[in-house]
C-alpha cells in the first residue's frame, strides 16, 4: 500500500492510499473459501457450498471488512510516520483518479491544536464545598412524606396549601372564552400554577363561592394575543382538599425498599442519597469552574472545524428533542450553537492535553468507586455492576467520564483556588 500526506490547512492533513485491487481480490477469495469451508446453507452440504454462492451472500461483507483493515493500517501508518495528533474520526472517500488495477482512497483527517505552554497555576478556581447536615436529611424526610401523602376533601376556607378545584370563565376584548359553558381547573395554593391575583383571591374563600377579577397581563405574556390586556375572569370554588401527611412508621420505611423499618437506617440511607447527589453537584461546579478559566485562558487557540460543527449539529439536535417533547418547535440553526460548541471542543481538548502531557491514567479504585456508587441507587447493585462489565460501550463511557472528572480536579489542584462554602440546597442548585 502506498501511503502519502497533503497539509490542506492548520489542523487538516488529507492522507492518500492507494493499493492494487488484486491484492484486495486475493484476500477476500482467501477468506471467502475459509467460509465456504464451514458455512451451513440450506440445501447444500458442509463444505460443499458453491464458491459463487458464497460469494453472493458474504461476498459484500468480507470487501469491506478486508478494505476497513487495510484503510486502518495505512492510516495507522500514516499517523505514527507523520507523528500526526489526530483528533476525531476520519472522513473517508474513494478517490476519483484512481490508475488501472488501483484502489484509491483519501482520508480527512484533523489534528489536536498546539496549545503551547500550559500554565494552569494562573488559573483562579473557586471550588465550592458542602456537607449535608442533619436539617438537610430531615428536609428530604419531610419531601418522602409529602410525596406519599394522600388529598382529603374539608369545608372550611381555602389556604395556601390546598387543593382546589375551580370553575372558570373569561372575557377579553369583549369575547367570552369558553363561548358557552366554564372550564374545569384545579391548582396546589401556592404553586403558582395560576395567576398570583386569582390565586390571592381564592384564598379564604368558601366552597361554593365566586368571584370575578379584571387582571392585567404582564407584555410578555407567553399567549402573544393576550400580552397586555385586560382580562375579566371569574371563578368559582367547587371544593377545597388539605394534604394529609402519612406517618413515619415501620411500615412506611419499609415501602422504600428498608426491610428493618428502622428510622435510623432509614435516616442513614437518605444521607447516603444526598451525599451521593452532593458530590456529583459539586463535580459539575468545578467542571464549570474549570472549564470557564480554560477557555478565558486559551480561546485563541485555532480548533478543527469539523469537530466544531459536528459538536453544534449535536447540540441542535439535542435541542430541538427538548423542544419537540415540550411540544414546541426550534428554529434555530447550527450557527446559534457554533459558540457552545467552542467551548465544549476547547475544554474537551484541552483536558485530554493535559492528562497526555502529565501522562495521566485512569485510576481503576476511582473508576470501581463511580460505578458502585452508580449501583447503589438500584435496587440490584450487582447486576448494574454485572452489566457495565460486560457492556464494553457502557464501560467505556463511565471511562470516559471518570478519567474526565480526574483531570478536572488534577487542574484544580494546580491552580490558584479559594474555597467557598455552600449549603446542601446551595449546592445543588444549578
Amino acid at each position: 500500500m502506498q501511503v502519502s500526506v497533503e497539509s490542506i490547512g492548520n489542523l487538516e492533513r488529507r492522507v492518500i492510499l492507494s493499493l492494487p485491487a488484486g491484492d484486495v481480490d486475493a484476500q477476500v477469495g482467501s477468506r471467502l473459501r475459509e467460509i465456504a469451508q464451514n458455512v451451513r446453507i440450506k440445501g447444500f452440504r458442509p463444505g460443499k457450498v458453491p464458491t459463487k454462492v458464497v460469494e453472493q451472500r458474504y461476498g459484500g461483507q468480507v470487501r469491506a471488512e478486508i478494505l476497513d483493515g487495510l484503510l486502518r493500517e495505512g492510516l495507522g501508518k500514516a499517523v505514527s510516520e507523520n507523528s500526526l495528533k489526530v483528533v476525531g474520526a476520519p472522513q473517508v472517500a474513494p478517490g476519483e483518479d484512481a490508475a488501472e488495477g488501483e484502489l484509491k482512497f483519501i482520508a480527512s483527517v484533523e489534528l489536536a491544536p498546539d496549545f503551547g505552554e500550559l500554565d494552569l497555576a494562573k488559573l483562579e478556581i473557586t471550588r465550592h464545598v458542602a456537607e449535608v447536615t442533619d436539617a438537610d436529611v430531615e428536609r428530604m424526610l419531610e419531601n418522602l412524606r409529602q410525596q406519599r401523602g394522600s388529598w382529603t376533601k374539608v369545608t372550611r376556607a381555602a389556604k395556601a396549601g390546598d387543593l382546589v378545584n375551580l370553575e372558570t370563565s373569561s372575557v377579553v376584548d369583549g369575547v367570552r372564552m369558553p363561548a358557552e359553558g366554564v372550564e374545569r381547573t384545579s391548582t396546589v395554593l401556592g404553586s403558582a400554577a395560576v395567576y398570583p391575583e386569582v390565586e390571592s383571591a381564592i384564598v379564604g374563600m368558601q366552597p361554593g363561592e365566586e368571584k370575578t377579577l379584571d387582571i392585567t397581563l404582564p407584555a410578555d405574556w407567553h399567549a402573544a394575543q393576550f400580552a397586555g390586556k385586560t382580562i375579566t375572569s371569574t371563578f368559582k370554588l367547587l371544593d377545597v382538599a388539605e394534604l394529609v401527611l402519612p406517618e413515619v412508621d415501620a411500615a412506611f420505611i419499609r415501602s422504600f425498599g428498608v426491610k428493618s423499618g428502622d428510622l435510623d437506617q432509614f435516616k442513614a440511607e437518605i444521607r447516603a442519597n444526598l451525599e451521593r447527589e452532593l458530590k456529583g453537584a459539586l463535580m459539575n461546579r468545578l467542571r464549570r469552574e474549570v472549564g470557564e478559566q480554560l477557555v478565558a485562558a486559551y480561546s485563541h487557540v485555532e480548533l478543527p472545524p469539523r469537530i466544531v460543527q459536528d459538536e453544534a449539529n449535536a447540540l441542535l439536535a439535542n435541542a430541538a428533542e427538548q423542544a419537540r417533547q415540550q411540544g414546541q418547535q426550534l428554529t434555530a440553526g447550527p450557527e446559534a450553537f457554533q459558540d457552545a460548541a467552542r467551548k465544549r471542543v476547547l475544554v474537551a481538548l484541552l483536558v485530554a492535553e493535559v492528562a497526555r502531557r502529565n501522562e495521566l491514567r485512569l485510576e481503576p479504585e476511582r473508576l470501581n468507586e463511580t460505578m458502585r456508587l452508580i449501583a447503589s441507587t438500584y435496587e440490584q447493585p450487582q447486576q448494574v455492576i454485572d452489566l457495565y462489565r460486560n457492556d464494553p460501550q457502557l464501560m467505556q463511557g463511565l471511562q470516559n467520564r471518570v478519567m474526565e472528572e480526574q483531570v478536572i480536579d488534577w487542574i484544580a489542584e494546580r491552580a490558584q483556588h479559594t474555597e467557598k462554602t455552600l449549603t446542601f440546597q446551595e449546592a445543588i442548585s444549578q
